[in-house]
């Protein structure tokens, strides 16, 4: 996918756009707009929008810390979630550069964009391609030598946002002028991931299953008691 930042208006279409195709709960976007903060000295200021989203890294660093093997890369390099394998642990959360990722409200399991992967089959484009207001997003096969998306990124320069600490081949570009791509990725840097050590992940594993373990204490408590409530009352009329 690659956004062109010379025209994006940052009016929000796309989000509202992916959000009304996914059911996207309030407070949460698989795809986001921000603004950079002002730059430089009056009157040579400079600001640019930045459209955000899960970037289908080559190199995902989301599908390892999947303890239950929800989180993995399809055959087309698209990075999916198995909403039925998902436990909501949210290790894969910590672990995206680009905070693209959030534990559903709703349905407690992660979700994120998938380059709308349905829509996709079904030979249409992505919902925020589609409904792009500007006309900034385009979407295609990048080994495609014929193909817009392959022209953008190979002969108009289109850029990946991605450090020399955070190099995980994302599948996302955007064009404009480099001094605002500067800015950008300045403004919104992809971070390490934060990967939880041993003893965090164990407690976050661990007090759900104590939860659970009481309830099904005092149920079995609660069992046994009404079993000996009733068997009292049979005594009685004997």
């Amino acid at each position: 996918m690659v956004t062109d930042l010379r025209k994006c208006v940052a009016c929000h279409a796309c989000t509202v756009a992916c959000s009304a195709e996914w059911s996207v709960p309030a407070g949460h976007a698989r795809t986001h707009v921000r603004t950079t903060p002002l730059a430089g000295s009056f009157p040579d200021l400079k600001s640019s929008p930045h459209v955000g989203q899960c970037n289908q890294c080559d190199r995902p660093p989301c599908v390892e810390p999947c303890l239950s093997g929800a989180t993995y890369q399809d055959a087309a390099g698209i990075v999916r979630v198995d909403g039925d394998l998902c436990i909501g642990c949210g290790f894969c959360v910590d672990a995206c550069p680009y905070e693209a990722r959030f534990i559903s409200p709703l349905s407690r399991k992660v979700d994120k964009c998938d380059f709308c992967r349905p829509r996709i089959e079904r030979g249409e484009e992505p919902a925020c391609v589609t409904t792009c207001t500007a006309h900034a997003k385009y979407f295609g096969d990048l080994e495609d030598r014929s193909g817009e998306v392959h022209r953008m990124v190979f002969h108009e320069g289109g850029r990946r946002m991605e450090t020399k600490t955070v190099a995980v081949g994302p599948n996302v570009f955007y064009l404009g002028r480099p001094e605002h791509l500067d800015l950008v990725l300045t403004s919104f840097p992809p971070r390490p991931p934060r990967l939880l050590t041993a003893g965090k992940a164990l407690q976050k594993l661990a007090w759900p299953l104590v939860v659970g373990a009481v309830g099904v204490s005092l149920l079995g408590q609660a069992v046994a008691f009404f079993n000996q409530l009733h068997k009292g009352e049979d005594d009685f009329e004997e």
